[in-house]
């Protein structure tokens, strides 16, 4: 909810800033502080709910998300090394694959509701995009999670270590 709020008020902003002429025969600037109002709204609400689904999961004892945005990314790589082989089974080897055609569906000029439509023409494409980025940041930051995790556990010897043949870790 907090990117789909960022994304409708980043719509809204730029309709207020380029958009001269009526938007669906409303005035552009009605248009853009609607949507930018709501956006804020959504966001807000987004950000209030992730934190109290956090408290419940941490309440739990659930496993939740880790790391920032930054860390995430730098963590995506890792995460889809483990996945092909087979050495992360939390996340299911058809999710990149999914990722991917998710992708193929934003790059791609075939919409299920045509761009030419204002405002409700890139709702289609909107919500693929949230979908995508909010799976693929929960994925890496549960994996940052597990990392973390691993690394803290007694003894000193993090089980995702492999024995490289000569008495090292890696």
């Amino acid at each position: 909810m907090v990117y789909f709020g960022g994304f409708l008020g980043l719509i809204g902003l730029l309709t207020l800033v380029f958009r001269d002429g009526d938007v669906a025969g409303m005035p552009a600037v009605a248009v853009g502080v609607g949507l930018l109002v709501v956006g804020v709204v959504v966001g807000a609400f987004g950000v209030v709910r992730r934190r109290v689904v956090r408290r419940r999961k941490i309440a739990r004892g659930e496993p939740v998300p880790v790391g920032d945005v930054f860390q995430r990314a730098r963590a995506l790589p890792r995460l889809l090394r483990e996945v092909r082989q087979g050495t992360y089974a939390d996340l299911p080897k058809s999710r990149p694959f999914i990722w991917v055609l998710a992708l193929v569906y934003l790059i791609s000029p075939i919409d299920i509701l045509p761009d030419l439509l204002p405002v409700i023409g890139v709702t289609d494409d909107a919500g693929v995009a949230v979908w995508l980025l909010t799976s693929v940041s929960t994925a890496t930051g549960l994996y940052l999670n597990r990392e973390r995790e691993r690394r803290r556990l007694p003894g000193g010897r993090d089980l995702g270590d492999r024995d490289l043949g000569n008495g090292a870790t890696h």
